[in-house]
């Protein structure tokens, strides 16, 4: 576990292994397409809860997973390698780093082949188009076969809580996380540790009232690793604020 915020910082020898394996996740085969245009403006908003993703740290190294790789949310925030394969009319050298943002829902007018490229059981990712060109020679290829792998996440500067909701129940996005989070708890100042529960995507509540306490929070990714930041938001805090607390 690594605490931050008091400056101290252990890290425990099954972490770092856990991020050795995740850097060399084994490859996958799926397939990739792209919506929008070269602006990216369409990547705001989504399934995951995040907002602005240049604001968050996103930006346009984003994609939205079909079903059989979203896993009802759970995998927002998980980091992927793609890279076009075994088409040689239309792949471009190298790969691409993208953090899984939004949903690609199913279409079940269309059949897998032909439309339907979200439909389950297929894995497929919606890229935006400049991370599309990146991998392709030409945009017109429309829809590629590629490789993909987990990866660990790097982000610039530490995780941020949103917090949202009421004095009687309080919703906290959780973003800019090296890697998916499956388990968030919060402590006020006048509380033990409390489990939160996922809301959706990386929104985390709990119903415990809050309001006027200095809270920590223990944020714990898919690989084992967790992250305390103590004292991360101030007791002043506001609704709709966000604030900064510890990394990976």
């Amino acid at each position: 576990m690594i605490k931050c915020c008091g400056f101290f910082l252990v890290v425990i020898a099954m972490s770092v292994m856990a991020t050795k394996t995740m850097a060399q996740g084994a490859w996958d085969t799926a397939h990739a397409t792209f919506y929008g245009d070269m602006s990216g403006g369409e990547t705001m908003q989504g399934a995951c809860g995040y907002g602005d993703l240049f604001q968050q740290g996103y930006g346009l190294e984003t994609a939205a997973l079909s079903t059989a790789l979203f896993n009802n949310g759970q995998t927002c925030g998980a980091c992927f390698e793609i890279q076009c394969y075994d088409d040689p009319q239309w792949c471009a050298p190298g790969s691409i780093t993208i953090t899984a943002t939004n949903f690609c829902p199913p279409n079940y007018s269309k059949p897998g082949d032909d439309g339907g490229w979200c439909n389950p059981p297929r894995k497929h990712f919606d890229l935006s188009m400049p991370m599309f060109v990146k991998i392709v020679k030409d945009y017109h290829a429309g829809i590629v076969p590629v490789q993909f792998r987990r990866v660990t996440c790097v982000k610039q500067g530490g995780m941020r809580f949103e917090i949202k909701g009421n004095p009687y129940w309080i919703l906290v996005l959780v973003y800019n996380v090296a890697g998916d989070v499956v388990a968030v708890s919060v402590k006020g100042s006048s509380t033990d540790w409390i489990a939160m529960s996922r809301n959706w995507g990386q929104n985390w509540q709990t119903g415990t009232q809050l309001v006027g306490q200095s809270l920590s929070f223990k944020v714990t990714t898919s690989d084992g690793r967790t992250v305390e930041s103590d004292n991360a938001v101030p007791s002043n805090w506001q609704f709709g604020q966000n604030y900064e607390g510890g990394q990976f």
